[in-house]
């Protein structure tokens, strides 16, 4: 299975921070926001990732990322000269795909909880179809909508309804199989020109190929798409890990424990990083096992 991060669009809810960098690369609290849906992909055991951002903005991600041999993973950049919608990653990244299934996830969403695990492994293993998430809001017309039966088949999906059929929201994480690419071509754009991440969802619901899974109480999900959503996440980010000393989103911590490094690997990173809080906690971990 192939990864996709979607790192372009303008950021313009966060100028003017985002005039001068891609909104991806600002921090949320003491990593680059990027690290969170990276992070994510690791989880999932994805080891083959095109990043897809802005032109201007790809030599930034490639001095934070490299090729992602610090991760054990291969990272691909992708441009999108123009932004033409989510589901525009998909002709993008049409070589990158080739034939494989594939999951997209926004570089501005993060994601968190002991049930995420287990949610992407479902995710994985489904061969066919797509599978979107449904995460419960107290107010879900700000967001897309999922609809579902009680075996987690979608009956509808729908784009900021005024009467949303559930309160279930649809988040920036998609897992989808090899037809991604061939029906991804066939949307035509919205009327605000782009090709819609909820036109593609439809084009599987209309083949009976749309799953839900739902994200229960203890999970959490942010959008990191405005100040507000910044400021809420790093609070989050900042209370859990003190808390708990359990950091969120470590790419190399996930890594490590997925094999894809080696303890040497851990324990370099770490005395490179050492002057922070950040590289002694890498190293901890390498000790503590």
């Amino acid at each position: 299975m192939k990864g996709i991060i979607l790192a372009g669009g303008k950021g313009s809810r966060l100028y003017p921070m985002t005039k001068a960098v891609s909104k991806p690369i600002i921090p949320i609290y003491d990593k680059p926001m990027v690290y969170y849906p990276l992070t994510v992909l690791l989880k999932a055991g994805i080891r083959e990732i095109m990043l897809i951002t802005a032109p201007a903005d790809v030599e930034s991600y490639r001095r934070l990322l490299g090729d992602g041999s610090q991760f054990g993973v291969q990272i691909e950049y992708g441009i999108q000269y123009v932004a033409r919608g989510i589901a525009d990653a998909f002709l993008i990244a049409e070589e990158f795909i080739g034939n494989d299934r594939c999951c997209l996830v926004l570089g501005d969403n993060l994601f968190n909880g002991a049930q995420l695990d287990e949610l992407l492994a479902r995710a994985v293993a489904r061969k066919e179809g797509a599978t979107v998430f449904g995460y419960p809001v107290k107010d879900p017309r700000a967001f897309g909508v999922v609809e579902f039966d009680a075996e987690g088949n979608v009956l509808s999906i729908e784009e900021k309804p005024q009467n949303p059929k559930s309160r279930y929201a649809v988040p920036g994480l998609y897992f989808y199989d090899e037809n991604a690419v061939s029906l991804a071509k066939t949307l035509q754009p919205s009327a605000r020109g782009e090709l819609e991440i909820t036109g593609l969802n439809e084009e599987y619901l209309k083949r009976g190929k749309l799953h839900v899974e739902l994200m229960t109480r203890g999970m959490a999900w942010l959008d990191t798409g405005t100040p507000a959503g910044m400021l809420n996440a790093a609070q989050y980010v900042e209370a859990v890990q003190t808390r708990q000393g359990m950091y969120i989103a470590c790419p190399e911590e996930t890594a490590w424990h997925k094999g894809f490094i080696s303890d040497a690997d851990m324990r370099r990173i770490g005395s490179e990083l050492k002057m922070t809080e950040y590289g002694q906690y890498l190293l901890d971990l390498v000790e503590d096992e």
